[in-house]
C-alpha cells in the first residue's frame, strides 16, 4: 500500500470538487513515484474519447489516443491525465500538433525511459489522420526507431 509521502502531490484523485478545464492546461498533470524503477515495464493508456478543435474552422475533431511509456522514477496519475486530455476540448490545433504536444508534456513531466503517443482520428472530409510521436532516452533509441518503422505498416491495418 502507498504511504502518504508517496501520494503527496496527488490532489485530484478522489477530489469531488475538481474543475474540468476546457482550455489547454498541462499544469493539471500530476505524478507519483514508481515503486518498481528496477523493472522494465510498459504502461498503456487507452483514450477513446479525445476531442479537439480544427484550428481553422473551429469544428470538432474526434480521436482515439494510445499513450504508452516505460517509466523511470515518476508515473503520471490517470485522473490528472484524463483532465489534461479534456483540456484539449476547445484547443485549436492540428492532429499532428496535439500528439506531439502531449508527448512533449508527458516527457517533461515524467522523464520516462520511453514514451509514445498514437492518434487515430475520425475522418473529416473523407480523410483519417493517424499521427505517431515517440521519445526515447539513449538506452531505448533502438526501440524508438523500431516502433517508428512499425507504424508505416500498421496504419494500413485500420
Amino acid at each position: 500500500m502507498r504511504n502518504d509521502d508517496e501520494l503527496q502531490g496527488v490532489t485530484l484523485l478522489g477530489n469531488q470538487h475538481v474543475q474540468y478545464s476546457d482550455q489547454y492546461n498541462p499544469e493539471v498533470l500530476e505524478t507519483f513515484p514508481n515503486k518498481h524503477p528496477e523493472n522494465e515495464y510498459l504502461v498503456t493508456f487507452n483514450c477513446p474519447e479525445f476531442t479537439t478543435l480544427c484550428p481553422k474552422t473551429g469544428q470538432p475533431d474526434f480521436g482515439h489516443l494510445y499513450i504508452s511509456y516505460i517509466p523511470r522514477t515518476r508515473m503520471v496519475e490517470s485522473k490528472s491525465l484524463k483532465l489534461y486530455l479534456f483540456s484539449f476540448r476547445n484547443h485549436g490545433d492540428f492532429h499532428e500538433d496535439c500528439v506531439n504536444i502531449i508527448m512533449k508534456d508527458l516527457v517533461k513531466l515524467m522523464d520516462p525511459k520511453y514514451l509514445e503517443v498514437t492518434g487515430w482520428f475520425m475522418p473529416r472530409g473523407g480523410i483519417s489522420i493517424y499521427p505517431f510521436a515517440n521519445y526515447a532516452d539513449k538506452e531505448h533509441e533502438a526501440l524508438k526507431q523500431q516502433r517508428l518503422a512499425e507504424q508505416f505498416s500498421r496504419v494500413y491495418e485500420r
